[in-house]
């Protein structure tokens, strides 16, 4: 039997290697946030372009964002539209659901990943905000086409365990839109680094109290405005917490069973009534 040129290469180190490819292609790129907030889910992602998106709308309540290489994540956003699209039109709008739209894609990413020579270097989530907190969905779909169904957050990309563990230390359910903000901005910024300016970050939400469209991008004076309440919250945080340090501080000077000070003699009442 003749042995093919290069050597024989095994199924599952087929895999792995494809595998391996992805995930470094991937992790070249920045994080990207979504998490639930008081009124709604919130997407975050640092992105200096102002043409390309990283984050999308895909239907009336649902999200979409992706890390990775563009024209790959691009090519599957417009297939989720089209199948957003035809079944809203064939059926019934409330028959497009984020579960639909994961399983369509990891359907495309798995039939890519096993038989294509190249894999897609991509990681998405779909989120679909409900009518209340408890009906929110969050799916992350890796490259290979496994499906997660995240809990409050997810993070995508770069150094997506170094920025998850950062997001959870700050994470509690019912945040405020610009305490949510500040914390996904916080995780994504690396331990005494800076911040990216309000023009190099693209932030979207799926607000549940709008009407129809429940997508809404945020740019401009409308997040600027968003990121000064969150710093105003942030610094009235600390106030209290830094008088509560104070106090600590003087209660440990004095330690305990140390007598009062005494007064000097002329101020002391003998009861003579003198």
């Amino acid at each position: 039997m003749s042995i093919p040129f290069g050597g024989y290469a095994s199924p599952e180190q087929i895999m792995r290697d494809r595998a391996e490819y992805a995930r470094k292609g991937i992790a070249r790129g920045r994080s990207v946030v979504v998490m639930q907030y008081a009124d709604g889910i919130l997407f975050v992602a640092p992105n200096p372009s102002k043409a390309l998106h990283k984050i999308s709308e895909i239907y009336d309540r649902i999200g979409f964002a992706a890390v990775g290489r563009y024209n790959e994540f691009e090519s599957l956003r417009l297939a989720g539209i089209r199948y957003a699209d035809i079944n809203g039109y064939t059926f019934n709008r409330s028959d497009v659901t984020g579960r639909g739209l994961a399983n369509l894609y990891a359907q495309q990413l798995g039939m890519i990943f096993t038989e294509s020579i190249k894999s897609f270097e991509v990681e998405i989530v779909v989120a679909e905000v409900g009518e209340a907190a408890e009906d929110d969905q969050i799916y992350r779909i890796t490259f290979d086409g496994s499906v997660f169904d995240e809990q409050g957050m997810a993070v995508i990309g770069g150094q997506a365990e170094a920025v998850g563990g950062r997001l959870k230390e700050r994470y509690v359910e019912g945040l405020p839109l610009p305490q949510a903000l500040d914390a996904a901005l916080t995780a994504l910024t690396e331990p005494g680094g800076e911040r990216p300016p309000v023009t190099q970050i693209e932030v979207a939400v799926l607000d549940r109290g709008r009407e129809h469209r429940k997508f809404l991008r945020l740019t401009g004076p409308r997040l600027e405005k968003l990121l000064e309440a969150a710093k105003e919250s942030q610094e009235g945080a600390r106030q209290p917490a830094a008088e509560q340090a104070q106090e600590e501080q003087a209660s440990a000077e004095q330690a305990p069973g140390t007598a009062p000070p005494i007064a000097p003699e002329g101020d002391i009442d003998t009861g003579s009534g003198e």
